[in-house]
């Protein structure tokens, strides 16, 4: 399966009943439940990364782009939209689109 798949399901899931799906439940608690969900995901990534496990970290990494997904749906931002900005970043030094960027 590709991330345009899952993304496409996902979407597709936003619909169900949250009472059979896991996507359309987690969807259901709002945009701030899917933040909490990816950030949890990717702490558990992290620290198989660490520990060295690539099975683990293997899994984790899937759950991370499963949630990662999820929590754009909630926002509404497309995949495409993502994978846009990758492709206008590409051929650029990360230091030089690092230093392009607004200062915070």
């Amino acid at each position: 399966m590709t991330l345009d798949e899952l993304a496409k399901t996902i979407a597709a899931r936003a619909a169900a009943d949250p009472d059979t799906s896991w996507t359309a439940r987690l969807l259901a608690k709002g945009p701030e439940k899917c933040a909490e969900k990816f950030g949890e995901e990717a702490v558990e990534a992290i620290i198989e990364a660490v520990k060295g496990d690539r099975a683990a970290l293997t899994s984790e990494a899937a759950d991370v782009l499963f949630h990662l997904l999820v929590m754009l749906q909630s926002r509404d931002v497309a995949l495409d939209d993502v994978m846009a900005e990758l492709a206008r970043r590409q051929g650029t030094s990360g230091l030089a689109e690092k230093a392009s960027r607004p200062k915070e």
